[in-house]
């Protein structure tokens, strides 16, 4: 599968403001009118890493710039003055904007040793921060807006009691439903039919009250043996929904594949490509500030037959990726028969 990265990869970097002067990456991407609009996670150090969500517009999505030159959302906003709000996922259901995102209620600190996983602490917060456990937990909640650029807290998404990320809203109800793909870390087992933190989803009338997730994909590949999870709003295709998820081998590499759900029933997965159809290939996706050897995926948008693919680089930078939607789409389809 030839996907092809943007020439100007990567197309947004760190700096300009304090509050992203440390990373930007992992970003919601949406079109509105003629405009592509982008929701970037910052940090302005990793001591704390402290996280805030800025907004950038582009006429091509591809050369960015601010709207606004302070955060569109702080996590004080939202109750928590020294948490870290990571991971946007951005639909857009009628005339309001859905945005899922993680939230841990105090920022960790992060010390990069270039081969993998940081090395991390936790600081010391006032008025009781930092003495709980469910505050280094991080939980998974919807914000809305009508203009992108004033959020109000809607919901948990997931319980707080378990790390659930990569919490992802279907840009349209489904039988009535909204539906939101899932991947609870702590469901693992034979109790839960998967031995390795997988994808689900729920169902809820109200975005409120969320049915019991339904486990519809696990780790099947070498690539993927860590863990698999959601990576881009769903795609409605003729085809089935196109979802892309990342996942994460034994050698720590963060991979992309893609799967088709059925239309009516995604909970039942029409095709899955059993190779994954990104990797890090270049330098800003092997070395970064971060974690290296990482590809993202957060966001994905159409225009024109053509899919673009917006990724974090190493929890460094946001990149850019394309691919005609119909060759992703026939893709998928003609690995899942070969097996």
């Amino acid at each position: 599968m030839k996907i092809t990265r943007c020439e100007s990869n990567p197309i947004v970097t760190p700096g300009l403001y304090d509050w992203r002067k440390a990373t930007v990456f992992n970003p919601a991407v949406i079109i509105e009118g003629d405009k592509f609009y982008m929701i970037e996670r910052t940090a302005g150090s990793l001591d704390p890493f402290q996280c805030f969500f800025g907004l950038l517009e582009s006429e091509d999505g591809v050369n960015f710039k601010h709207v606004l030159d302070k955060p569109i959302i702080h996590p004080e906003q939202f109750g928590f003055p020294y948490g870290s709000i990571q991971d946007p996922r951005v639909v857009k259901l009628d005339d309001t904007f859905y945005l899922n995102y993680a939230l841990r209620p105090c920022s960790m600190s992060y010390y990069p040793t270039g081969v993998g996983i940081p090395n991390n602490s936790k600081p010391v917060y006032p008025d009781g921060w930092g003495e709980e456990d469910v505050h280094w937990r991080t939980r998974s909640s919807i914000a809305t807006s009508k203009d992108l650029i004033n959020w109000e807290f809607l919901c948990d998404t997931t319980p707080l009691d378990i790390n659930d990320r990569d919490n992802i809203l279907f840009p349209e109800k489904i039988g009535g439903k909204y539906a939101l793909l899932r991947r609870p870390e702590e469901f693992i087992g034979e109790a839960y039919g998967t031995e390795k933190p997988a994808m689900w989803i729920s169902y809820s009338e109200d975005l409120i009250t969320w049915e019991d997730p339904i486990l519809f994909a696990t780790v099947e590949q070498e690539w993927e043996l860590k863990k698999i999870g959601g990576s881009t709003p769903p795609i409605k295709t003729d085809k089935g929904w196109l979802v892309l998820y990342h996942g994460v081998g034994p050698d720590h590499i963060y991979r992309v594949g893609a799967m088709l759900l059925d239309l009516e029933q995604p909970e039942k997965v029409v095709a899955r490509a059993p190779g994954f159809i990104m990797e890090p290939e270049t330098y800003y996706e092997k070395f970064g500030l971060f974690i290296p050897n990482v590809v993202f995926p957060t966001a994905n948008v159409v225009k024109d037959g053509l899919l673009y693919i917006y990724y974090g680089a190493t929890d460094t930078a946001i990149c850019l990726a394309t691919v005609p939607l119909d060759e992703l789409v026939d893709y998928v389809i003609a690995e899942s028969e070969k097996g």
